[in-house]
């Protein structure tokens, strides 16, 4: 059984959770007010839609014949393993870009994956190693696995593992510095935040004709 104070937050990422994959697969989603409210599956073309020139995404290491495209405008490298990587390289440039729906799923997926493997993984996976698919469906299942894996390593937590630091042992982080609780927390507001932003650019791409 989770600690009480580990409850809530639980609740809270499995509700944000559940939404996200609902929002981006259908076949509807809670409104908010209690209405389910039909949803039309992502389409590839939506997963890598650039609403802006100058967008980071998950894009193809190599074509059939010749060079792969990426990495972007203002990237350096390509992140992750596999035939896709995501635009990234550091410093990031100021302002930062605006990222695709692919990007951010990518961001959550590799986030909830690296994390769960160091908190009751191999404590030595890095994003170099995480792979993440280039078609709408595979990122809705990636994310979705990866945040499963989270999910596990919250279970796992009692409430000395919630206080002690550095129980997480992600390194491109505060988690070495903080009590695990607090990781917890900012993993929530991540998903928030980014599932909302998905959110958004789901209805710009629906309402972009017009």
């Amino acid at each position: 059984m989770a600690p009480p104070r580990l409850v809530p937050l639980l609740k809270q990422f499995d509700f944000a959770r559940e939404r996200l994959v609902r929002r981006l697969s259908g076949p509807d989603v809670d409104s908010g007010d209690g209405v389910r409210v039909p949803v039309t599956a992502m389409t590839d073309e939506e997963y890598l839609w650039e609403p802006v020139p100058g967008c980071w995404s998950v894009r193809p290491r190599a074509r059939a014949h010749g060079p792969g495209p990426g990495p972007g405008p203002g990237a350096s490298l390509l992140v992750g393993a596999g035939e896709w990587g995501r635009d990234g390289g550091r410093p990031h440039p100021y302002p930062p870009p605006i990222t695709t729906i692919a990007w951010r799923l990518h961001h959550l997926g590799e986030m909830l994956a690296l994390r769960a493997d160091h908190v009751i993984g191999s404590h030595a996976l890095t994003e170099n190693e995480y792979a993440f698919p280039g078609d709408a469906a595979g990122g809705v299942a990636a994310f979705d696995s990866a945040a499963e894996a989270w999910r596990r390593a919250l279970l796992a937590a009692d409430n000395t593992a919630l206080d002690r630091v550095g129980h997480s042992t992600y390194p491109d982080g505060s988690d070495p510095d903080v009590p695990f609780v607090e990781v917890v927390w900012w993993i929530n507001q991540e998903l928030l935040h980014h599932g909302a932003e998905i959110a958004l650019l789901r209805d710009l791409y629906r309402a972009r004709r017009g």
